[in-house]
């Protein structure tokens, strides 16, 4: 069976430690070329078949990427779908996101205006309140003025009556101490 080469698999092709690696003439010689190999039994030389050899590996190495992408390509091209769908809904969830948290904004800046409408009627009854003080201050030292000026006309009228009592009451002790000097 010299002729004969089966196809490069794991199986034929496994991992050896620096010695040649020999192609099974099939899978049921697998272990027989195996102990040979690694006994270094062999009836070629080390440098006969070298050529051979290399691009037998090479062809097995080949084969074995293809075979290897053939059965891992497929899992990850559906994982790259897979992430590039997830990429887009982040990339959906974040502007919703951030819709949102600029309605949050506006309803916090509402709640700001609220509270400053809030504090607005309340220094507004405020100013109501010292207006009506004021008011009333106003109306209370009006009375108290008019009152002053009551007080003031009625001291002064006082005055004035006192002044004209005294006056009578000289005139009178005048008129009275005069009549004594002219009888003598």
């Amino acid at each position: 069976m010299p002729g004969r080469k089966c196809q490069p698999c794991l199986h034929c092709l496994g991992p050896s430690q620096g010695d040649k690696k020999a192609l099974c003439l099939d899978k049921q010689d697998a272990a027989t070329t195996r102990s040979i190999s690694a006994t270094g039994l062999s009836d070629t030389s080390p440098d006969e078949g070298l050529l051979e050899d290399l691009t037998v590996e090479d062809k097995a190495v080949e084969q074995l990427a293809e075979g290897l992408l053939s059965h891992y390509l497929p899992d990850l091209q559906r994982s790259k779908q897979a992430l590039q769908e997830l990429t887009q809904n982040q990339v959906v969830l974040l502007d919703t996101l951030e819709q949102e948290i600029s309605k949050f904004k506006e309803c916090h800046s509402m709640l700001d205006i609220n509270a400053l409408f809030t504090e607005a009627k309340h220094y507004h009854a405020k100013l109501v309140n010292i207006r009506k003080e004021m008011l009333m201050l106003h109306e209370k030292t009006s009375k108290l003025k008019k009152r002053a000026l009551k007080l003031q006309q009625k001291r002064q009228k006082e005055e004035l009556e006192r002044e004209q009592q005294r006056e009578k009451e000289f005139e009178r002790e005048k008129q009275l101490t005069a009549k004594l000097a002219k009888r003598t």
